[in-house]
C-alpha cells in the first residue's frame, strides 16, 4: 500500500468516527436540555442506532456488494446523510427530530461496514496495515469531543442552557458533506458479488452460522454478548446526561479518555490473552462494567470526581477485553467456512438485538428515577447495570468451559 492511499485511507476513518463521535456522545444531553425528551424518547433515539445495525446488512449484501463500488456508495451515504443532519440540527421538538435521526442512522451504519471494506481491498497485509488505519478513527472520535468541550464548549453549563449543542448536528453535517465528497476519490472498490450470483437473506444477516449454537460453549457466549449489552447502553445513553446533570466541566472533552484508553488497551490485549487466556479475559471485561457502574453511581464532581475519570478510563477493558476478544473467539469457532456469517451474526446479536434491548431498559430505568426537574437519582439509576453486568459475569463464569483460543492479530 503507497503512502497516498494509506493517507486516503487514514483521512477517511478520521472523518467516519468524527462525525459518530461528533454528535452521539452528546445526544442525551442534547434531547435533554434542547427538546426536553424523556428517558424513553431518548432511549428511541439511541434505539436508531440499533435499527441502522439490523438494516444494515441488507443495505451492503443487496446492494453495495452486487452493484456499486463500496466508494461510491459511501460518498452518496454520507451525503444524503449530511442532509438528514442539518434537518436534526433545525428540529424543535422530538416529533420532529426522531424521524431524521432514525433515517440517518439507517444511513450511517452500513458505512462502517464500507470503510472496513475499502480498507481491506488495497491491503496485502491487513493484519498487520489495518490497525495503523483504524486508529485514525479512534483519533476523530477524541478529536470531535475534544472540539466541543475546549474549543467551542458547546458542552459547558452556560451553553447548554443557550441550546448551543445542536451546534453539534452543523458541525457533524459539514464534516459528513466533506466526507460524501472525498469518497469519490478513494481508491476504487468494486462489487464482490456477481450480479446473477444468488444470495439469501439467511446470509446477509449472518443466519448461516446459527448451527453453531449447538456448541454449548459458543451459546452461552452468544447469550453473554447480549446481555452485557444491556449494560453497555446505559453508558451510550446516559453517561454525557449524567456527567453534565451533576456538574462535571467540559464532559465530552473527559469522556474522550474512554477513546485513549481503548487504543492502550487494545496494545495490551494480547498480553492478556496469552497470559490468562479467553475466558479470563472477558471475564475481566465483564467484571469492569460492574466496577465503572459502582463508580458512577457513587462518584461525584467534587472531592470524588477521580472516581468519574476512572470509570471512565475503563473503556479501553469493558469494551477490549469482551468485544475484541469476543470476534477473535468468533473467528476461531467458525472456520473459513462460517467467518463472515458468524461475525455477521453477533453483530447482529449485539448491536441489534442486545442494544435495541439495552437502550429501552435504560429509557425505563431513567424515567422511574426521576427525583425533580431535570434531576435524577443517579445512585440508583448506575446500580442497576452494576447488577445486571455482575449477574451476567457469574452465568459466563459458571457455564463457559475453558477452551483454549488462539489470539490471531
Amino acid at each position: 500500500m503507497n503512502v497516498k492511499t494509506k493517507v486516503q485511507l487514514s483521512l477517511m476513518m478520521f472523518l467516519e468516527f468524527f462525525i459518530w463521535g461528533g454528535w452521539f456522545v452528546t445526544l442525551g444531553t442534547f434531547l435533554g436540555h434542547n427538546l426536553k425528551a424523556t428517558g424513553a424518547e431518548s432511549a428511541m433515539a439511541y434505539s436508531t442506532q440499533s435499527w441502522g445495525a439490523i438494516i444494515a446488512p441488507f443495505i451492503i449484501g443487496l446492494i453495495a456488494d452486487r452493484y456499486f463500488n463500496a466508494e461510491r456508495i459511501l460518498g452518496v451515504l454520507h451525503l444524503l446523510g449530511a442532509l438528514m443532519m442539518y434537518q436534526m440540527y433545525m428540529a424543535v421538538d422530538f416529533a420532529g427530530f426522531y424521524p431524521y435521526v432514525l433515517g440517518y442512522m439507517i444511513l450511517y451504519m452500513p458505512t462502517l461496514a464500507l470503510v472496513n471494506s475499502i480498507s481491506f481491498s488495497q491491503m496485502k497485509n491487513p493484519a498487520k496495515e489495518f490497525s495503523f488505519v483504524r486508529v485514525f478513527g479512534t483519533i476523530g472520535w477524541i478529536v470531535a469531543g475534544l472540539i466541543i468541550s475546549f474549543v467551542f464548549l458547546w458542552d459547558s453549563e452556560t451553553s447548554r442552557e443557550e441550546g448551543l449543542l445542536k451546534n453539534t448536528f452543523l458541525m457533524v453535517a459539514i464534516a459528513s458533506a466533506i466526507l460524501g465528497i472525498f469518497s469519490f476519490t478513494l481508491p476504487k472498490t468494486p462489487p464482490k458479488v456477481k450480479t446473477d450470483e444468488k444470495i439469501s437473506i439467511s446470509s446477509i444477516l449472518g443466519l448461516d452460522a446459527l448451527k453453531l449454537l449447538k456448541d454449548r460453549n459458543f451459546f452461552i457466549f452468544f447469550l453473554s454478548s447480549i446481555l452485557i449489552c444491556i449494560p453497555l447502553a446505559f453508558y451510550y445513553q446516559n453517561a454525557n446526561p449524567f456527567l453534565s446533570e451533576i456538574g462535571m466541566e467540559n464532559p465530552t472533552g473527559k469522556m474522550t479518555i474512554g477513546q485513549g484508553s481503548e487504543v492502550l488497551f487494545m496494545l495490551l490485549l494480547p498480553y492478556f490473552f496469552k497470559k490468562f487466556g479467553f475466558k479470563n479475559t472477558l471475564i475481566a471485561g465483564m467484571l469492569a462494567w460492574t466496577v465503572r457502574y459502582l463508580l458512577f453511581a457513587y462518584g461525584n464532581a467534587g472531592d470524588l470526581a477521580f472516581m468519574l475519570i476512572l470509570g471512565i478510563a475503563l473503556h479501553g477493558i469493558c469494551y477490549d477485553f469482551f468485544f475484541v476478544s469476543g470476534q477473535i473467539y468468533t473467528d476461531s469457532k467458525a472456520g473459513d467456512k462460517f467467518k463472515s456469517a458468524a461475525q455477521g451474526l453477533i453483530t447482529l446479536a449485539t448491536y441489534g438485538v442486545g442494544m435495541l434491548i439495552g437502550f429501552w431498559v435504560a429509557g425505563k430505568i431513567t424515567d422511574s428515577y426521576i427525583i425533580g426537574e431535570g434531576v435524577h437519582s443517579w445512585t440508583d439509576i448506575w446500580t442497576f447495570p452494576a447488577i445486571f453486568a455482575l449477574g451476567a459475569m457469574i452465568l459466563f463464569a459458571i457455564f463457559f468451559k475453558n477452551e483454549e483460543v488462539e489470539y490471531k492479530e
